[in-house]
């Protein structure tokens, strides 16, 4: 909410709450006092409570959003509101304030704009730079160096799961963002922290995440294991790996696990490579498995170096048909080690020279 000659609300909340928005919004003002709604987005939790807000300010207030939003508010809520159409680069003067919008497509809708406040130095971001979680503090200032670890694994996972798919773009718009050349001071995502103290941080991981930058020397290693065949192999694989100092993250769909895929997502990120170990099932990749793939290859396709282990009863097609997927996601296949059954002696020195390849991938 900014308070000038005019009042300005940037966005609402969902339509599930509508009633504890109104209520704690007029405790600040009269709703039938706003001018402007500035819609950043059109995604249900940002524009849920927008025909509430709408009713109470008797429809006096101008909606300001991308030109996409007015037919999504018409679909969406079986609204006409007052609408203005925002031009990217746009600015509109408030009395005191002057507020610039840029275009910010496919983060993660192509309707989604940020608001630069000139004369506050604060840019107003939407869902860019936000997180899950509730945050320890308001403020970045207030969080200390534990509690901001533990809040950037919840933002990148965030980003992956959110974002992912769409991640060339976070690298495009902060771009085009940072060459505007705005004395960014503040940045005020609506999900998460406000980014007072260290701003260029948030910035900077997010840039990272979309990268996929590596941490040092860590690999995620994702399996499924019906009767023990693919994690026999795998344990091996890790002993390997944990031998030469390499951190792995593991990941196991068998009878006693269901890992969380934003978890397996959020550590792909930064992981130096990969591993995919799989059943073939019904002539086909087990299905779980085949679910991980798809998303890793929908949300978190990077260059970097995988390999498969598969194990197969009759007929060997999941390390194939796995392989295929992630190289068209980018991934770069250093080895494809398929056998029938348990893994016997031969299989096993097979495991030990894939470690081998992979750390000397990882470098």
């Amino acid at each position: 909410l900014l308070l000038s000659d005019k009042i300005v609300l940037f966005d609402t909340w969902k339509y599930t709450y509508s009633e504890e928005f109104v209520e704690n919004l007029s405790k600040i003002i009269d709703l039938k006092d706003i001018d402007f709604i500035v819609l950043h987005h059109m995604e249900q939790d940002h524009s849920g409570s927008l025909p509430k807000i709408l009713e109470l300010n008797n429809y006096k207030a101008m909606v300001l959003a991308h030109p996409l939003a007015r037919g999504m508010m018409e679909s969406f809520y079986g609204i006409k509101p007052k609408f203005k159409p925002i031009k990217d680069g746009e600015v509109l003067n408030v009395g005191k304030y002057s507020l610039k919008f840029l275009h910010t497509p496919w983060l993660h809708w192509p309707e989604t704009m940020v608001t630069y406040i000139k004369e506050l130095s604060v840019l107003l971001t939407c869902d860019i730079f936000g997180s899950f979680s509730i945050p320890p503090a308001l403020y970045d200032s207030e969080v200390d160096e534990k509690g901001m670890e533990k809040y950037l694994a919840y933002t990148k996972k965030y980003v992956i799961t959110v974002v992912g798919h769409y991640k060339d773009y976070i690298i495009k718009n902060i771009d085009k963002i940072l060459s505007q050349g705005l004395d960014i001071k503040i940045i005020a995502p609506a999900h998460g922290l406000i980014w007072k103290h260290n701003p260029e941080l948030i910035i900077n991981k997010y840039i990272e995440w979309a990268k996929g930058k590596p941490a040092e020397r860590k690999v995620t290693i994702v399996y499924d294991s019906m009767y023990g065949y693919v994690e026999k192999a795998i344990k091996l694989l890790v002993d390997e790996l944990s031998k030469n100092n390499i951190e792995v993250k593991t990941y196991a769909f068998n009878e006693k696990s269901r890992p969380h895929v934003s978890d397996i997502l959020s550590d792909i990120v930064d992981s130096s490579a990969l591993v995919i170990g799989v059943s073939t099932y019904e002539a086909d990749v087990f299905p779980e498995i085949m679910n991980v793939v798809n998303l890793i290859a929908k949300k978190a396709s990077y260059d970097k170096p995988v390999a498969v282990i598969s194990v197969y009863g009759w007929g060997g097609v999941a390390g194939k048909k796995v392989s295929e997927l992630l190289i068209k996601a980018k991934y770069k296949i250093i080895n494809v080690l398929e056998f029938k059954g348990l893994a016997k002696a031969d299989t096993m020195k097979e495991i030990k020279n894939l470690a081998k390849n992979l750390i000397k991938e990882i470098g």
